[in-house]
């Protein structure tokens, strides 16, 4: 979808953030603004980024080479005078150039948040599967919803694969305007800790801001240097949005909402939630694996959801809370409920009326665990683990999934996940020394698809058989070439070559 600009005067897109002029004029006109060298050119202006591998005012000469005009830079740059002196240009500095790639993005798509109903959804877990429920249930209230996270982003029958959970602030109001460009009036985003800390939602005044959970996570070298900083990142949500949202149960709830500007709801099993969730009942039939429970405090009722365990109750409440913040009726948050679809999120694959199969991208220990544990509050007859590890991480990582599996799944399927580089056989040794730890059952099958197939066919009744790790992912790296393979069609050749269709 082409998106047309007009042009701007560089003074129109800076008038947002301090800076000073160190040459040239801001009444030059640009026609859009670039954070990559390789885009810049005279009709554009270039805004140098410091990146975690890569730092933009390394490429000014190339960039003037190009017949870019305009710069804007945060740093001293030694050959800066002799670069610009020969030059036309126009040179702008100020202290965080992040920021102003927020503010000059905001502008050139003429403030496109402004027009939109924003929600901002943050946290460790339940970001993914909450946007999409608050989506369909306002779907069902006649809104057209787009979505912006982990997964993608979506507009209608449009998708567009992104690389981080919020993308940069520029490709942030490239798509809130194509959204609008499309008749779309709401847009639910998943609001990542590293958005907050490199200033990508910088600007953005969201309607609605939501905390879902806190554990430690994105903790290191180019994330964040300690926990303490990863909850205070979370926490600016709710210094930039009118209506905050509360997981009133999560340990870090309080410091979420002690320095928030916006008002306050809160939800959870705890007396003191605003909607207090009560009465959870865990519901297995064909096809169908989810929770029943209800809700006392500003809304009574009672709901039924298609994912299951107790952090689906807290996923679901979070939506039904913000929901009847907007207005949506209770028939439209029920409907939305029983039918919201989150691929690669405990999604159910109907292989047989004997034995449920369930797609989740649990990736690490804490999400292995969480929804292991879950899974055996539904007494199965056997939990099955099927999971890899990627190649080219951290150790730790496997060592302590190999360890999870074997404490939680009565059988594990060690397999491929995105070997990457690494020879999965390595990468399946490591696997084993956490299982070994335990007295965990577990068969290695390195070629995934064989792996699926053994878990489906000797799958027993009433087992609860979890393909761990793919999730939305339709590949499998190997020696840095993505391979499609998607579970589900994985799983429907499976089906045909024994006979089951």
């Amino acid at each position: 979808m082409v998106i047309i600009l007009n042009n701007k005067k560089v003074s129109e897109l800076t008038d947002k953030f301090d800076h000073i002029l160190i040459k040239g004029s801001k009444d030059v006109l640009v026609k859009d603004v670039v954070y990559d060298s390789r885009k810049a050119g005279s009709d554009n202006a270039f805004v140098c980024i410091i990146g975690a591998v890569t730092d933009g005012h390394n490429y000014i000469k190339s960039a003037i080479d190009n017949g870019c005009k305009v710069f804007v830079i945060q740093k001293e740059i030694e050959e800066l005078p002799e670069l610009i002196e020969t030059t036309d240009v126009t040179v702008i500095k100020t202290d965080n150039t992040r920021i102003a790639l927020a503010c000059m993005s905001a502008g050139i798509f003429d403030y496109p948040a402004n027009e939109l109903t924003t929600i901002g959804i943050t946290g460790t877990k339940g970001k993914t599967t909450t946007s999409f429920i608050i989506r369909d249930i306002l779907k069902n209230h006649g809104s057209k919803v787009g979505i912006i996270g982990t997964t993608g982003v979506y507009m209608g029958e449009e998708f567009f694969e992104i690389n981080n959970t919020t993308p940069e602030s520029y490709d942030i109001h490239k798509y809130f305007r194509m959204m609008l460009d499309k008749g779309i009036d709401t847009c639910v985003m998943e609001v990542s800790s590293q958005a907050f800390k490199l200033d990508r939602t910088y600007g953005i005044m969201f309607d609605y801001g939501l905390f879902t959970n806190m554990s430690p996570d994105h903790i290191g070298e180019n994330e964040h240097k300690d926990y303490e900083e990863y909850v205070y990142c979370k926490s600016l949500l709710f210094k930039q949005c009118k209506h905050g949202i509360f997981n009133i149960d999560d340990k870090e709830a309080e410091n979420m909402m002690k320095s928030a500007v916006c008002d306050k709801h809160t939800y959870g099993f705890g007396e003191m939630a605003d909607l207090n969730i009560g009465n959870v009942d865990y519901i297995v039939r064909p096809g169908f694996i989810g929770i029943n429970f209800e809700t006392k405090g500003v809304l009574n009722n009672s709901f039924e959801v298609n994912t299951p365990g107790k952090f689906s109750a807290y996923n679901a409440t979070a939506a039904i809370l913000t929901a009847s913040l907007i207005g949506v009726e209770i028939e439209d948050i029920k409907e939305a409920l029983m039918n919201t679809f989150v691929k690669g999120r405990v999604e159910p694959v109907k292989v047989s009326d004997k034995f449920t199969l369930l797609i989740d991208y649990a990736h690490n220990a804490m999400s292995m665990e969480s929804l292991l544990t879950t899974i055996r509050e539904y007494n199965p007859t056997r939990v099955v683990s099927l999971f890899g590890c990627g190649g080219n991480r951290s150790k730790l990582r496997r060592y302590e999934m190999g360890e999870i599996s074997g404490r939680y799944a009565d059988l594990s399927i060690i397999t491929a996940d995105n070997s990457r580089y690494e020879d999965v056989m390595d990468i399946i040794a490591d696997i084993k020394v956490g299982m070994d730890k335990t007295a965990g059952e577990y068969v290695v099958i390195p070629d995934r698809k064989e792996a699926i197939k053994y878990s489906i066919v000797n799958a027993k009744e009433g087992d609860i058989v979890l393909l761990l790790g793919k999730g939305h992912e339709t590949y499998q790296e190997i020696n840095g070439v993505k391979n499609h393979f998607d579970e589900r069609e994985i799983i429907e050749d499976i089906l045909k070559e024994i006979g089951w269709k």
